[in-house]
């Protein structure tokens, strides 16, 4: 029995519904049709269930999952004829099994940040200010009230 004909659990129907959902989002597919493939999705048993559902998107894909067509076109498994060539869908050896995902944050999300970090700092310098200003205040007075010390005349 190949692989593709395994039973799925839902970490891996949730995780089809991210890859459809993404796919939705960058516009590759229209609110019906992904609302049809969600459905496909959450009653799919297998892998192979799956497969027709990214046979027409580009990566990004389930884990583990190789398109049909792909699979078609590189011979059966894809990756069993030629090990060292990079099959999207499959995770690379080094990579502990699991999956490359891009790191970092987005974009907006890092804008958002900036803005947010900037007004804070903005609205809370007032108050550093007023802060510093009293520190200096009491630290130059409290110079000004210590008595000074008569110097020794040295012998000499």
């Amino acid at each position: 029995m190949s692989e593709q004909h395994l039973r799925i659990g839902d970490a891996e129907r949730e995780q089809a519904a991210g890859a459809l959902g993404e796919h939705y989002v960058r516009g590759r597919l229209d609110h019906d049709e992904h609302a049809e493939r969600l459905e496909r999705v959450w009653a799919a048993r297998t892998r192979a269930d799956l497969g027709p559902l990214f046979a027409d998107l580009p990566a990004p894909w389930p884990d583990g999952l190789l398109p049909a067509t792909l699979a078609q076109r590189s011979g059966s498994g894809g990756a069993a004829r030629d090990p060292g060539r990079w099959v999207p869908g499959r995770a690379a050896y080094w990579s502990g099994g699991r999956a490359l995902r891009p790191r970092g944050l987005p974009a907006p999300v890092v804008a958002v940040l900036a803005v947010l970090l900037v007004l804070t700092v903005v609205t809370h310098l007032p108050l550093l200010l007023l802060g510093l200003g009293a520190w200096l205040f009491v630290h130059t007075r409290h110079r000004a009230a210590r008595p000074q010390r008569a110097r020794r005349p040295q012998a000499g």
